[in-house]
Order: C-alpha cells, then sequence, then structure tokens
C-alpha cells in the first residue's frame, strides 16, 4: 500500500457522498465493494473530483432522505461541483470502479451500479476512459483529481459460492496493485 508523500492530504470519500478539489496536493481514496466511484477530471483545468455511490436508483425516483445512495444523484453532484470549481463540462473525462459482487444469492447489485455510471456518461457525454468494474474483489482506490490518476489497490477476493458478507477487515493481496493512466 502506498503512503501519503510528506505534503500530500489524503480524503476518504465516504459512501454516499463526494469530493472535488484542484489542490495538487489531494489524494481521494475509498474502498468498494459492490458500490462504485466514478473518478472524473477536466486535465485541462486540472480539477477532478470522486464520488461512491450505494445503489443505481433513477432521478425520479429519489427521496431526500435516501438520495445520497443512488448513483444518478451523486452522479450528478460530482459533475455540478466539478463546473462549481471552473471545470468545463465538454472536457470532462472519466473512470469508473467498483461494481464487485461479495454476495452469493443476491441480486447483483454491483453490475446495475456500474451500468447505471456508465449510461450516465454516454447519456451526458462525458468521454469514458476505463478503470475496473466487477469481478467478486472489493477495491481500495486511490485518485489524484488534480492530474487524473487513479490507482486500485485489489483485496482478497471473495468466494461468491459462500452466502456471507465481506469482513470489513479485508486484506489487500499483495501484487494486486493495478496503475491506471
Amino acid at each position: 500500500m502506498s503512503r501519503a508523500w510528506k505534503n500530500e492530504k489524503v480524503v476518504n470519500v465516504m459512501q454516499g457522498d463526494y469530493y472535488v478539489t484542484g489542490d495538487e496536493d489531494v489524494m481521494l481514496t475509498t474502498i468498494l465493494g459492490s458500490c462504485v466511484a466514478a473518478c472524473m477530471f477536466d486535465p485541462q483545468a486540472k480539477i477532478g473530483g470522486l464520488n461512491h455511490f450505494l445503489l443505481p436508483g433513477e432521478a425520479n425516483s429519489l427521496r431526500s432522505s435516501t438520495a445520497e445512495s443512488y448513483g444518478v444523484y451523486l452522479m450528478e453532484l460530482l459533475v455540478n461541483g466539478l463546473l462549481k470549481h471552473g471545470a468545463r463540462r465538454e472536457r470532462l473525462v472519466a473512470k469508473l470502479f467498483g461494481g464487485a459482487r461479495t454476495v452469493a444469492g443476491l441480486s447483483d447489485i454491483g453490475v446495475r451500479n456500474a451500468d447505471c455510471a456508465k449510461r450516465f456518461l454516454e447519456l451526458e457525454g462525458i468521454t469514458y476512459l476505463g478503470g475496473s468494474l466487477g469481478g467478486n474483489a472489493g477495491r481500495r482506490i486511490q485518485f489524484w483529481p488534480a492530474s487524473g490518476r487513479a490507482r486500485q489497490l485489489v483485496m482478497r477476493e471473495i468466494n461468491p459460492s459462500v452466502n456471507v458478507a465481506p469482513k470489513t477487515s479485508t486484506v489487500v493481496s499483495d501484487g494486486g496493485d493495478v496503475e491506471l493512466f
């Protein structure tokens, strides 16, 4: 696992939240299972942000008490936050992570979350650069919003045939690092 640089500020983005900044000394991080995170940025303005959503949801089905869990809502908040910080919509690009199937026998919410995020990008005309979606393993995502650099640390894979939720103290496996872009 990487350590923060001397002056680097680490911001943990929790489930149902998002964070936007242009600060070159900030690294955003989150841990995902079936949830999805979008790492979105404007490479010219050097402004980026990350969200973390639990459920796909639809814009017309959002209730204020649960809205922070839904993908459509958080994707819109992320885009609007980027625009408020000086990003331009036509320059936005995104990387998507998460959407794992963590528990067998339940609906595959991870696939629905991933589909929601990809569909949102397509409908909004935001370029999808790639990332890592699906599988059976959780991930820790690290994102440097000013540069758009993203890094994924893959956690121990969960056996999908076991109907037990993963422990919160899952160990990061050696050799599971993937650095993208």
